[in-house]
C-alpha cells in the first residue's frame, strides 16, 4: 500500500499552491501557477487536479485528506465557493464535491482567514493564545477569530469579515463598498490609495518613483509602494503611514469588541513589520479600551510565506 499524505490547495486572487506534506507544518513539495480569475474556475480546477495528481504520483503517495484555504464568502460545511471578491467568477463553485469524486478522500473547505487563524494558532505566532484574531491583509483583509482555544465561525459561516465594515464614508473601494476597512487597510486598497497620492504629488511637482511606474503603462501595486518606499521615496512612506493609521483604526475596534491576547497580522505586516505596524499600535493605543489595549499585542505572521501552505494544511487536518 502506498503512504498518505495530507494535500493542502491555496487558492488566492493571484496564485493557486498545491501542497503535500507528511507531517505538517513541513512540506514535501509545492507547485504554483496563476490564478487567472478572469478565465473563470475551470482552468484553474483543471490544473488544480492535474497538479494534485502530479505531486503525488511523482511521490509514489496517496492522499489522506485535502484541504482548501480560500477567501470568502464560502459555505465551508457543503465546500462551495461563493464569488469572493477577488474570485467573482467563481459562482458556486462545489470544490469538495470535485476533489471527493476525483480523489476518493474528504475534502474541506475553510476561509484563508480562519484557515490562516489556525495555522498560526497550531504553529506560528499564536501558539499559547487563548483568544488571538489573524487578520489576512492581502489583496483583501480578513479575519479568524480564536475563542477560548477555538475558531468561530458565527451563525452561518460570517464571522471575521472585518473588511466589510465601514471606515468612512467614501474612500478607496473594497470589499464591494466605498471607505471600508479593506479598502483602506489591505494590499488592492493601498493601490487605490496610491493612484491618488500620485496624482497629488504631480501637482505639487514632487517626484516620485511611483510617477515614474505609471508613465510606463504599468499599474500600481501594494509591492511598488513598498519598494519604493524602501529607496525612501517620500509619497510612498506616506502612503504606508496613513494605511498603518487606518490599520490602527480597525485594530482598536477590534481589542474593544473582542478583547483578545495577541492579533496576528499576515500579508503586509509580514513585508513590512513596523514600517506598518508602529504607526498601527500608536493609532491603536489612542482609541482603543486602555485595559483591553494593556494586554493585547499585534505582531507579524510568524509563519512569513509558508502561511498559505500550512493554512490549507490546517483544513486538510480537519482542525
Amino acid at each position: 500500500m502506498p503512504k498518505t499524505a495530507l494535500v493542502g490547495v491555496d487558492i488566492g486572487g493571484t496564485k493557486t499552491a498545491i501542497v503535500i506534506s507528511l507531517q505538517p507544518p513541513s512540506v514535501l513539495e509545492r507547485i504554483e501557477f496563476p490564478t487567472k480569475p478572469a478565465q473563470g474556475p475551470e482552468p484553474a480546477v483543471r490544473l488544480i487536479r492535474a497538479g494534485i495528481h502530479d505531486l503525488l504520483s511523482k511521490h509514489k503517495l496517496k492522499a489522506s485528506a485535502i484541504g482548501v484555504s480560500c477567501g470568502g464568502p464560502l459555505d465551508h460545511i457543503r465546500g462551495v465557493v461563493q464569488a469572493p471578491p477577488n474570485l467573482s467568477t467563481w459562482v458556486d463553485v462545489p470544490i469538495k464535491a470535485i476533489l471527493e469524486e476525483e480523489f476518493g478522500v474528504t475534502c474541506h473547505l475553510e476561509n484563508d482567514a480562519n484557515a490562516g487563524a489556525v495555522a498560526e494558532h497550531r504553529f506560528g505566532a499564536g501558539q499559547g493564545c487563548r483568544n488571538m484574531i489573524f487578520l489576512t491583509m492581502g489583496t483583501g483583509l480578513g479575519a479568524g477569530i480564536i475563542a477560548d482555544g477555538h475558531l468561530y465561525h458565527g451563525t452561518n459561516d460570517f464571522a471575521g469579515e472585518i473588511g466589510h465594515v465601514r471606515l468612512t464614508r467614501s474612500g478607496p473601494v473594497g470589499y464591494h463598498k466605498a471607505g471600508s476597512v479593506e479598502g483602506w487597510a489591505s494590499g488592492g486598497g493601498m493601490a487605490q490609495v496610491a493612484l491618488k497620492a500620485v496624482e497629488a504629488a504631480r501637482k505639487r511637482n514632487e517626484p516620485t518613483l511611483l510617477a515614474e511606474r505609471l508613465e510606463r503603462g504599468k499599474a500600481l501595486t501594494a509591492r511598488d509602494v513598498a519598494l519604493a518606499a524602501h529607496k525612501g521615496d517620500a509619497t510612498a512612506i506616506r502612503i504606508l503611514r496613513s494605511t498603518g493609521r487606518r490599520l490602527g483604526e480597525v485594530l482598536a475596534i477590534l481589542v474593544d469588541i473582542l478583547n483578545p491576547e495577541r492579533i496576528v497580522v499576515g500579508g503586509l505586516a509580514m513585508r513590512l513589520g513596523d514600517t506598518l505596524l508602529g504607526p498601527a499600535r500608536e493609532v491603536m493605543q489612542r482609541e482603543g479600551l486602555p485595559h483591553s489595549v494593556a494586554v493585547c499585542q499585534i505582531v507579524p505572521a510568524e509563519l512569513n510565506e509558508r502561511i498559505g501552505d500550512v493554512a490549507a494544511l490546517c483544513v486538510a487536518m480537519g482542525f
